[in-house]
């Protein structure tokens, strides 16, 4: 039998195959939990990762984890032959229906790339007590693997609103990177 945390460790990046059949293997208790599991994996998890390399270090290996989730993700629910606006649509309707949050485009500008989006109950703080910082690096890396598996090219995602700031939905702007040559 294969181990696939080892093939993991090989592959050094996570695959979708790896989440296995969720269907099968929780046959009762199916394949929705409450959103607090999730935050309490995530925040504990942030948390161990401070302790050992500091927030910011912790934080950027999050935003990695999300780029890597947001990349197979995209490769696996969202229809990536879509004209733009069809995309941004099939991509909403996915986050709502997978209960991640709800979307909405704010602003893109087709030469640079630039987005600007935000996401209203967002999974990941959404009801948060006010802490007057943005919580969401994982959601940033997330939008952005989701972004450079559409487009092809890699995007800095930054959260300017947040829900843990006294806002009531988070907003992300994107940037593509432009290669240096």
């Amino acid at each position: 039998m294969d181990n696939i945390f080892e093939t993991v460790k090989q592959q050094k990046k996570f695959q979708w195959g790896n989440l296995g059949d969720v269907q099968k293997g929780r046959g009762d208790l199916g394949d929705e939990m409450p959103v607090l599991v999730y935050r309490l994996m995530q925040f504990t998890l942030l948390d161990a990762l401070s302790e050992t390399y500091g927030l910011e270090e912790a934080n950027n290996q999050l935003r990695r984890a999300g780029l890597y989730a947001g990349i197979e993700f995209a490769k696996n629910v969202i229809d990536l032959t879509l004209d733009f606006n069809s995309f941004i649509s099939h991509l909403q309707e996915q986050l709502r229906v997978l209960k991640i949050g709800k979307l909405r485009m704010e602003s893109f500008d087709p030469n640079s790339g630039d987005i600007v989006l935000t996401v209203a109950e967002d999974l990941d703080c959404s009801g948060l007590p006010v802490t007057n910082e943005n919580v969401c690096v994982y959601d940033e890396g997330f939008i952005a693997g989701i972004l450079q598996s559409y487009t092809k090219k890699e995007y800095e995602v930054r959260e300017i609103n947040c829900w843990a700031n006294g806002d009531r939905v988070c907003r992300f702007k994107g940037i593509q990177i432009t290669p240096k040559t």
